[in-house]
């Protein structure tokens, strides 16, 4: 019996550093997409133009890409648990601020701020667990990309409906106090870092930076995180034209939908953690883009449950890729990994955007079937470069 509870001390020391980690995740994209649905809203309540309101989420994105190299190297210094738990917290005032907003300036000002701070929970959370999990790091990033999904996909439907009810104040409103009840809720139930990174004296951040993009595995590692974002924006921007044309003549409710399907990444991505402990991170990867093949394939049947299927099959395809590089970070990345996860991190959101950019030009020329062949090809090209760069370090 008295060997039972140190055993049971540790498991539920684990369980609670897996439900910080996953719900660090849920909170750093609550609000990162949320506008996303009241987009056509706020274009109303400031008279705004639909190019116009766009950037309500396209500059907390640039934000993200700008800050996140830049938290990297305020957690070597600071410490992981003490950025994640202050940028939950603060991650909350400009949610809040964004509430009481009275033009689209003002508005857009506070989402940039909410760009900045959001890296300083996923990035750091990422770097958190590649150091301090010695076993099952693929299964708590899969944990952690699943938080991240909900996340998203909560963030969407909390804004939505807290703004069909009252207004769209009232969505930044709920947001941020969802902020601040899981900043509360990390802050108690995250361990302090057991392995605090240690700078060398010597060795600045940007030398870090500079020689974690000398390292061929990471860089390759980078553009993986480049390509999987950069599938996904492409993918889920413009299928809501395509699917709003005949044959298949979606309303805007309808379309709204269509985010449902990253629920089955956050039901499957978990599982597939199992799969980078066991079989290694390329070998998930190729099944992962094989999949997510298959599923831009099948988009162009014009079947809307196939097409449903084929878009679950192609984010499902995304989170677990995504997982696989970022905990294949803590293996290519020998010391200041909180930068080496910042570089990641900014790879990854300037993926989206070009893939974002890219495939409207593609869709100006070609349709969806345009769009199709450049998804197709990215996920082709993800696929070897993991298998080629990706190989297991030789042993001297």
């Amino acid at each position: 019996m008295t060997g039972s509870a140190p055993a049971l001390a540790a498991r539920i020391h684990q369980r609670a550093r897996t439900a910080a980690v996953v719900l660090a995740g849920f909170c750093a994209f609550l609000s990162l997409f949320a506008p996303q649905p009241l987009l056509p809203l706020l274009a109303k309540a400031f008279g705004a133009s639909a190019g116009a309101v766009g950037w309500v989420v396209t500059v907390s994105t640039i934000a993200v890409a700008i800050s996140a190299p830049l938290t990297g190297a305020i957690a070597d210094r600071f410490g992981r648990k003490s950025v994640i738990v202050t940028a939950a917290f603060l991650l909350a005032v400009p949610t809040l601020l964004a509430g009481a907003s009275t033009s689209l300036t003002q508005l857009l000002f506070w989402r940039f701020w909410q760009g900045v701070l959001t890296p300083g929970i996923f990035a750091v959370t990422i770097a958190y667990i590649t150091e301090e999990w010695e076993q099952g790091a693929g299964a708590a990033m899969a944990s952690y990309v699943g938080g991240t999904v909900m996340g998203g996909f909560a963030g969407r439907m909390v804004a939505a409906l807290a703004a069909s009810e009252f207004s769209w104040r009232w969505a930044f409103i709920s947001l941020g106090v969802l902020n601040l009840l899981g900043g509360v809720a990390i802050w108690a139930w995250l361990p302090a870092s057991r392995h605090p990174a240690r700078a060398r004296p010597q060795a600045s951040t940007s030398a870090a930076m500079w020689r974690h993009l000398r390292n061929p595995r990471l860089l390759a590692t980078y553009t993986v995180g480049f390509c999987a974002l950069f599938t996904l924006l492409a993918t889920f921007n413009y299928v809501n034209f395509y699917l709003a044309a005949p044959p298949f003549r979606l309303g805007t409710a309808a379309l709204g939908l269509l985010f449902s399907v990253y629920l089955v990444g956050a039901i499957v991505t978990p599982v597939a953690g199992r799969w980078i402990d066991r079989i290694g991170h390329r070998y998930t990867l190729t099944l992962a883009f094989a999949f997510g093949i298959l599923g831009i394939a099948l988009t162009l049947v014009q079947s809307l449950p196939v097409v449903i299927l084929g878009l679950a099959l192609c984010s499902t395809g995304v989170w677990v890729g995504h997982s696989s590089a970022s905990s294949f970070i803590g293996i290519a990345a020998k010391d200041s990994r909180a930068a080496a996860v910042g570089l990641y991190v900014m790879f990854y959101y300037v993926g989206g955007s070009a893939g974002s950019a890219l495939s409207g030009v593609f869709w100006s020329r070609g349709g969806w079937p345009a769009c199709v062949a450049l998804v197709a090809t990215v996920q082709v090209l993800t696929i070897v470069i993991a298998l080629l760069a990706w190989k297991p370090a030789l042993k001297s």
